[in-house]
């Protein structure tokens, strides 16, 4: 692919993601244009391509743009390509820049190059009656833009500073064929289907509301029911392993998070602080300093640990607001959490335990795709990390020699340790979109040493513990969304808010259907009873493509003559006829081994 520089040479581009980035560039300046032809008055701000594709921020000063104007604004972008307008670069003194763009109106143009250095030269990008501030690279050509798309329309600060003017950030999507936006689009779809805040309304497993606050979900009676059984299945884990649950209140002194350091390395993400009776509360963000707490009540010895302390807690972080995501992101979450506390010699033996349980925790819901990464910390970041170069060195090395000796297989990425550690973070990788982090498990010799814990070691000296912090399923909340968006909503039986749905084909078999209903109750099978006046096949749509019941029972005279039930699993049209307690043995068997 050929490109223009600013300086008016043209290049072969060969590397692909330059490609694609020079592409959407250029498809942004198009969409500018095409927007200042259909709205004279509109002034541009910023305009890059980015890895979703490409967006403009515009003031379009009380316009407020409908789907029918997003529409447009596509259509003028394929008149603007069949135009083959040239693209043509120059370049002006900083002076003669800040005129030019003022002649033409651009206040958030002359507002950016104010910004720029004094002796700066500023390049600028023209195509037909369309000109635009810009160090390109671009297309040579308007044509050679091939494929492209208008995908909607949000808000956007001005500088991203919420003291600013609120903008109109318009997107789009930019590939080099259109069997690749094909290809896009299809994979948004998917997105859209999957997507858990569509299922949960659907399925009434959980709602928000802006009064009770954004970022703040809850958990209706059906969804309460999943998570129950998510913090059953860990606990149980837990405690076999040997773990001790706890419980600790959701808030804590700033105080507290002083001597962690979560208020002088975290704070920002954070809750602002409550005073009460002159002294300053927080909500808390994670549970670390509360465990800490609960080691330093007693006297400890080395015959005391490992101490394995954990808690399904719940946590606030103060997320900006776009980055909410129904339950998958939000400001109040419940984390699977736990702190062991160690003999550094212990260190080994624990993390595989933990890296044991994460593995064995994946098998039993079916997660295969996910990748280990050891999260380090970048040296040069002075503010994020607590400051103690040996300590890190220790803490890097031992977590690295953990992992070699276990035999994983794991990348390392600097940066994204915590602010007092290393860690192992277990990507999954959904079935559609990015990869995110669903496990972890955490070396931290920094805060037992804040915190001043100690115990007591065989020849009667005091000794700091090592602490592993360690997240299974992460948040429950989180987890349930990646359940929610892997199956569809179609839990697997164990897990389904309603396991087994009776469905009367009319009155007349009312009183069967009632016993058939009981007895799986009776049975601990989570049932219910549709026996409204409706046709038989409106009821199973809605239980099989709604409720994503996983097994329907529909009785009908003959069912009541002969104590049978038609069993209809939620992904077939087919019915098998069985006894009642057949049925019965068939679905708690499965309920009782967890069958995916």
């Amino acid at each position: 692919m050929k490109a223009i520089y600013n300086d008016g040479e043209v290049k072969e581009v060969e590397d692909k993601e330059e490609q694609l980035h020079i592409m959407r560039h250029s498809a942004a300046h198009i969409m500018a244009q095409a927007i200042k032809r259909l709205f004279p008055n509109a002034k541009f701000a910023y305009g890059p391509a980015n890895e979703s594709g490409f967006y403009y921020d515009v003031d379009l000063g009380d316009v407020t743009l409908t789907d029918e104007d997003l529409a447009k604004i596509e259509g003028e972008m394929r008149k603007i390509v069949k135009e083959n307008l040239p693209i043509r670069p120059s370049i002006l003194p900083r002076d003669e820049a800040i005129a030019f763009m003022k002649e033409r109106g651009e206040d958030y143009k002359v507002e950016h190059i104010g910004d720029l250095p004094e002796d700066a030269k500023i390049s600028f990008y023209t195509q037909g009656e369309y000109v635009d501030m810009c160090v390109g690279p671009h297309l040579c050509y308007t044509k050679a833009l091939k494929a492209f798309k208008v995908m909607g329309q949000s808000g956007a600060y001005w500088k991203n500073d919420k003291n600013n003017k609120m903008l109109t950030r318009i997107k789009g999507i930019a590939f080099p064929t259109q069997e690749e936006l094909d290809e896009y689009l299809k994979r948004l779809e998917e997105a859209a289907a999957r997507d858990h805040r569509k299922i949960g309304k659907e399925m009434q497993l959980f709602m928000t509301d802006n009064l009770v606050g954004r970022g703040l979900p809850m958990f209706l009676p059906k969804g309460y029911v999943v998570w129950q059984e998510l913090e059953n299945y860990i606990k149980a884990k837990e405690r076999d392993r040997g773990y001790l649950h706890v419980m600790t209140p959701c808030v804590g002194t700033v105080g507290l998070y002083r001597v962690s350091g979560h208020w002088e390395h975290y704070k920002e993400n954070m809750f602002p602080a409550m005073e009460v009776e002159g002294e300053q509360f927080v909500l808390r963000p994670m549970n670390c300093p509360h465990h800490m707490m609960i080691y330093a009540n007693q006297k400890r010895s080395y015959r005391d640990l490992p101490l394995r302390i954990g808690e399904i807690a719940h946590d606030f972080r103060f997320e900006a607001s776009g980055t909410l995501k129904g339950i998958e992101r939000g400001r109040h979450f419940c984390q699977n959490d736990a702190h062991l506390f160690v003999t550094p010699e212990q260190i080994k033996d624990e993390v595989g335990k933990v890296v044991d349980l994460i593995f064995e925790v994946y098998k039993d819901f079916g997660i295969d795709k996910y990748r280990c990464v050891l999260s380090l910390r970048d040296p040069a970041d002075k503010v994020k990390y607590h400051q103690d170069d040996a300590m890190w060195e220790k803490a890097e090395n031992a977590l690295r020699q953990v992992l070699d000796q276990l035999g994983i297989d794991y990348t390392e990425e600097i940066g994204e340790a915590a602010f007092y550690g290393p860690k192992l973070d277990v990507n999954v990788v959904p079935a559609v979109g990015a990869e995110y982090t669903l496990s972890t498990c955490q070396l931290d010799f920094c805060l037992p040493a804040k915190f001043d814990l100690k115990y007591t070691d065989a020849d009667g000296k005091e000794k700091t513990p090592v602490v592993i912090h360690r997240a299974i399923l992460g948040s429950l909340d989180r987890f349930m969304a990646y359940l929610i968006e892997e199956t569809k909503g179609k839990f697997p039986v164990w897990l389904a808010p309603v396991q087994a749905k009776v469905l009367l084909v009319s009155e007349k078999c009312a009183e069967y259907g009632n016993k058939v209903y009981e007895t799986l109750k009776a049975a601990g099978v989570r049932a219910e009873l549709d026996d409204r006046n409706e046709k038989i096949g409106y009821k199973i749509r809605e239980a099989q493509a709604v409720d994503r019941v996983p097994y329907m029972l529909v009785l009908g005279e003959k069912e009541a003559a002969e104590g049978t039930v038609a069993v209809r699993l939620r992904d077939t049209a087919q019915t098998e006829n069985m006894t009642l307690d057949a049925f019965v043995a068939k679905i708690t068997k499965e309920i009782k081994e967890k069958t995916l």
